[in-house]
């Protein structure tokens, strides 16, 4: 049995051999000795999400999806920016757990890594905080430029890009440890 904390990583890019996917896989060698990361890589394989399937009957693979999140000490999310946007895919899977509150109390760092950024990651640091997710300002993170800042085998290539992630891997750490740490609060509903 391992003592590492266990860690769903999910990248927000559905290539292959995405930034995203490699940013993820050199968070989860420099955080080896903490986290046992483990990658979802079914984001292409499940539903739309539609509230009439939601429930006592969800699909096979949105029940498989929620124990994943259950079981995990933790989330890694590793998004790319689309259209100013958050990738539809992702988008999708969280939508998902709404109803059945996975992401409520979890503690969940983000990083939307992209040519820019920024607009997403307001976006999807909204929709995780109105979930109840546990963040901190510390576990979110916008790396523009991402493809000259890690390499194709998973190596942070960009000094000050690897210190922001080793304060963000340390966040996280905090977090499952249960910590006393300073949380995001969800976002204001005014209209």
């Amino acid at each position: 049995m391992s003592d590492k904390f266990k860690i769903l990583a999910i990248s927000g890019s559905t290539r292959k051999s995405s930034s995203n996917l490699n940013l993820i896989k050199a968070i989860a060698e420099l955080s080896s000795e903490l986290f046992a990361v483990n990658l979802f890589d079914g984001l292409t394989d499940l539903p739309h999400f539609n509230p009439d399937l939601d429930g006592e009957n969800a699909p096979e693979q949105i029940i498989k999806f929620r124990q994943l999140l259950k079981d995990a000490d933790g989330v890694l999310i590793c998004t790319p920016e689309y259209a100013i946007g958050v990738p539809g895919t992702l988008k999708n899977a969280i939508d998902w757990t709404v109803s059945s509150m996975e992401f409520s109390q979890k503690p969940v760092a983000l990083i939307t890594a992209s040519t820019s950024g920024e607009k997403a990651h307001a976006s999807l640091l909204g929709t995780l905080l109105i979930i109840e997710s546990k963040m901190t300002e510390e576990s979110q993170l916008v790396i523009s430029g991402i493809k000259s800042k890690v390499s194709d085998s998973g190596q942070i290539t960009d000094q000050e890009t690897l210190a922001q992630v080793q304060r963000l891997i340390d966040a996280l750490g905090k977090m499952v440890r249960g910590e006393a740490v300073k949380m995001l609060p969800p976002p204001s509903l005014k209209c």
